[in-house]
């Protein structure tokens, strides 16, 4: 932290007799602007305030934060040189730069910055760990970055046997949800099962669960442990439920797949024994040919299940063999055979009466059987 600090030596200190306050100079970063502000130390009733976005820092738990905005970072090395905690509350709008009071929530949770680290790039990161859950009573101007007279709230201590069963089965149900996500850090089982207190392991699970920022912040508000632990609840159970749909279509595509493989690898198999054998590499898009004239002949149901078990048996017959002409027979006649609706065509009797009698001499009466049966 000393390393961290070192550009931050106060330039200048004095007293102000009439106010009997001191007073000392703040060097904001290089990287930021080479001026220096001179502001009064912050009263040790008063809090330095971070506003944070998209997250929300609960009690126990450690969060690293990448600081870019300038009065932000203000507030870290304020609090990091003064050795003071810092209230740190979520933005109600992600998009706000310098957000004021009435853009942040009222309740946050109090952190002790843990180290504060500038990067040879400049960039500036802090490790706080949450404290305690604190309300903002009033806000105190004056000051390069927020500053707020808070109301710390104590933890809750007194447990029942309502609490400790719902504590219980929100321990199990988060240690079911762990082994089913993949690559969780075994850190976070370990830390599941040592957390003894109800709202530590509540704080604990809050933290770690994937729900948006508004409702983490819901949860840091609900100070009624009975209601978070049922909250938090309900949230696990649909997310269980989440993620059992999602394992068993997951399941069900790997199994798909793993049978699609399976025929690949054996057709490619199949493909390099009939090389070995010599037998015709032709065999196989002939076979295709054959399925596909099966699809387009318009069978009934039961005779296109007979000819594709014929076709599945010409496939496995050795092409030399005996009964491969025979099947291949068989099939070709029940693909030929007329099994759609046919168009009537009208016949011209006369015309057909003229080429009989041009291609076939005599045979009168063979001729007029034929013509008979024309009109029928």
């Amino acid at each position: 932290m000393k390393t961290a600090l070192k550009d931050m030596k106060p330039d200048q200190k004095t007293l102000d007799s009439d106010s009997d306050k001191r007073t000392e100079t703040v060097t904001t970063p290089k990287d930021k602007t080479a001026a220096t502000k001179s502001v009064r130390v912050p009263p040790d009733d008063a809090m330095i305030i971070m506003p944070w976005r998209n997250s929300v820092l609960f009690p126990g738990t450690i969060m690293p934060m990448t600081i870019n905005r300038e009065r932000s970072l203000l507030a870290v090395q304020d609090a990091a040189r003064l050795q003071r905690p810092i209230g740190i509350l979520l933005q109600r709008r992600d998009t706000d730069e310098t957000p004021g009071p009435e853009q942040l929530f009222e309740m946050g949770t109090t952190a002790n910055v843990l180290r504060y680290i500038t990067t040879p790039t400049g960039t500036h990161h802090a490790i706080c760990q949450g404290v305690q859950r604190f309300r903002v009573v009033e806000f105190l101007d004056g000051y390069p970055y927020l500053l707020a007279r808070v109301q710390l709230i104590p933890p809750v201590t007194a447990t029942d046997a309502d609490i400790e069963g719902r504590a219980f089965n929100l321990r199990q149900k988060s240690k079911e949800i762990l082994d089913m996500l993949p690559q969780v850090p075994e850190g976070v089982h370990t830390a599941l099962m040592a957390m003894e207190s109800p709202e530590n392991l509540a704080d604990f699970v809050a933290s770690q669960i994937d729900i948006e920022a508004v409702d983490k912040q819901r949860l840091l508000e609900t100070l009624d442990l009975k209601a978070r632990l049922d909250q938090l609840l309900e949230m696990l159970n649909h997310r269980l439920e989440v993620l059992r749909i999602s394992n068993e279509i997951d399941q069900r595509t790997r199994d798909s797949l793993t049978e699609k493989n399976r025929r690949h690898l054996l057709r490619e198999q199949l493909q390099t024994i009939q090389k070995e054998l010599g037998e015709d590499e032709s065999e196989g898009a002939e076979i295709a040919e054959l399925e596909s004239k099966i699809d387009t002949a318009q069978m009934p149901e039961e005779v296109e299940q007979q000819a594709r078990k014929e076709l599945k048996r010409l496939a496995r017959t050795p092409e030399g063999a005996g009964e491969y002409s025979m099947i291949h027979t068989y099939i070709d006649w029940l693909i030929e055979l007329p099994w759609g609706p046919g168009e009537k065509t009208p016949i011209d009797i006369a015309q057909a009466r003229q080429i009989l009698d041009e291609d076939h001499f005599g045979l009168d009466k063979i001729k007029k059987r034929i013509l008979d049966t024309a009109w029928l």
